[in-house]
Formats: C-alpha cells, structure tokens, sequence
C-alpha cells in the first residue's frame, strides 16, 4: 500500500543539520521540520533541550552533562505516563560537548525508539558520534543554505498563494533589501498586502531600508495564541536588528497589563490602572484576552522575565538567543492556557 505525500515512517532518532552561518530562514526551516517529524510520531509536547555555547559559565561542576543538556536524560529513558511516546528537541547541537556527546550516544543505543523520539538540530556539522548513530538506527537531513534564486522562487509562489501581483521590479527591490531572507520577506509582504493587492517596487522602498519595522504586538499575539512556530519565527526577525533588552520590555508591559486585567472589575477601571487609552485597538484586545492566562501563568512569566533579564546583562552575547527562545516557548504555554 503506497503512503501518502510527506509520509514520515517512524524512527525514533533524527538529525536535521543546517548550514555553518544558518540564518533565520534555515532555522524556521530546521524548527518546521522538526515539527513535523514530532507530528508524524505522535509526539504533542516535546521537551526542547538548549545545547549552551562551549566554555560558557553554565559548565557545571564536572558532571557529564551540563544542567541545560540534562533534560535529555528523562527524554530519552522513560516512556509518557498516558501510554504514548516522548520527545526530545535538541537545538545547537554543534555545541555538546566531547563527554556529552558519549554520553547521549549511549542513551541512545539503550533507549527505546518505539518509547522516544529525539530531533537533533545543528548548524555546520553534528557530531560525530551521534551523527553515525543516527544515521544507523533513524534518519539524517540537510537544510541547504537558501539563495537569492531560491528567494525569488520563494517570492513568487507566496505571491500566489497570498493572491497578490509582485512584478519583476518589486521582486528585485525585496532581494535587495532582505538578500535571501524569506522570513524578514513574508513579514514585509504582509504588511504591504494590507494597503492592496499589487505591490510595487515604490511600495518596497518607501517601508522598508533594511528590515521590516515589525510591530513587536505581532510577536506578543503569536505568544498569547500558543503559537510557538510563529513566536518563534517573529523573536528570530527581530533579533537580527533589535537588542534584546528591548523585548524584554515590552514583555514585561504586555504581562503587567494582562494582570491588570484579569483583577480590573471593568473596562474603564483596566484603562485607568494601566494608564491605558480606552479607544486603543491594543488596549481592548488585551482586555477581551484577559483570561486567556490564569494567575500562576502570568506569575511564571514575570519570574522568567526577570531571569532572562539578568542573563542578558551578565552573560556572553552567544546565550541571548537561547535564552530568548526558552523564553518564548515557555511563555506561548503559560500565557496560552
């Protein structure tokens, strides 16, 4: 019996390894794969592992594996209480280091790949070990570096998929603007589409010089939908031109004001203890969203703010993204529920 187009047979164990410099178009592309291989596993939670950069100050005090990489160990060694299986995201991980590495090799040959599944991501190379294992007992994948051609093939079938009229002068303007970058590119077409359905070469110029402006309230609301692709696409664009810090910002706002309005008895009462226009389109949809959160999950968000925020100011700039990211994922659950 043939099997249908995009079929997955299960495995257990994968590697989908990126180029060197994998910029944030690889990477939605490697986070998208990876989603899809836990969908065809039947895995709806996977635990996402955070490999930290070599000779950062997360090195702990001599065990195997540092405290970041230990969430593999439950990942892989038991199966889910409810009878299905368990996931493991493994993100960067170029950066394991020589113990862990033979460390989760051996983890690997005594797990169970009808009780785990476990995705390892990389950018440049995978290591060795773990890559001849996988690629012995599961499945290894390339992501190619995405070019100006693949660009412009990109931008014609979004146009057609969105139904919009992108001409020739208007797709040479989005290349020289965004290089090979679909991910900065789809955020900019969306937002011309919004004016109309032709977009022009005039239209490219006037908005944009070296990125989309992105309203940060587009990452907020992929975040308060659970939307962990889409968050995770926004944090990646705007991290290309934006400091961090800036982010945890509006963060913090958007989860003080959402605490507001889950105690706030009324609308007039919200606006006014947050020193909010009460004819905002921003101020209303946070108040029509305010029990899309409950109490222990905006209390968990405020915690892990104020842990990214010190992370950010006292460690090397190689943990922001990480950092970042865990962020993000974490407050898609908390703030979602």
């Amino acid at each position: 019996m043939s099997q249908p187009s995009g079929y997955i047979a299960p495995m257990g164990w994968y590697a989908i390894i990126g180029p060197r410099e994998a910029g944030a178009t690889e990477r939605e592309q490697m986070h998208a794969r990876a989603l899809k291989i836990f969908a065809a596993e039947g895995v709806e939670n996977p635990h996402r592992v955070d490999v930290p950069g070599k000779g950062t100050s997360t090195d702990d005090d001599g065990g195997a594996l540092r405290e970041p990489v230990q969430m593999i160990v439950p990942a892989l060694q038991s199966g889910s209480l409810f009878g299905g299986k368990t996931g493991v995201l493994v993100v960067d991980a170029q950066q394991l280091l020589k113990a862990e590495v033979g460390a989760i090799v051996e983890m690997l040959d005594n797990a169970d790949p009808d009780q785990a599944v476990a995705v390892f991501l990389a950018s440049g190379t995978l290591p060795a070990p773990i890559k001849k294992n996988v690629a012995a007992n599961g499945k290894v994948e390339t992501i190619k570096a995405v070019t100006e051609r693949d660009a412009t093939t990109w931008i014609v079938a979004y146009a057609k998929e969105r139904q919009l009229r992108i001409d020739q002068e208007a797709r040479s303007e989005l290349l020289m603007t965004f290089g090979s970058n679909t991910a900065q590119m789809r955020n900019a077409i969306d937002q011309l589409s919004i004016s109309g359905s032709t977009i022009s070469a005039s239209d490219v110029r006037e908005n944009f010089t070296n990125r989309p402006d992105e309203p940060l309230w587009f990452l907020g609301d992929a975040i308060v939908a659970g939307n962990q692709g889409e968050a995770l696409r926004r944090l990646s664009d705007f991290l290309e031109h934006q400091h961090p810090l800036i982010l945890l910002s509006y963060l913090e706002g958007e989860v003080r004001k959402r605490s507001l309005a889950a105690v706030s008895p009324d609308y007039d009462t919200f606006a006014s203890v947050a020193r909010a226009n009460p004819r905002s389109y921003a101020t209303k949809k946070i108040w029509e969203n305010r029990t899309r959160a409950n109490a222990s999950g905006l209390a968990h968000s405020v915690r892990a703010i104020a842990r990214a925020d010190i992370t950010i100011k006292t460690m090397p700039e190689a943990t922001h993204r990480v950092t970042l990211e865990r962020l993000t994922v974490a407050m898609c659950h908390w703030m979602s529920r």
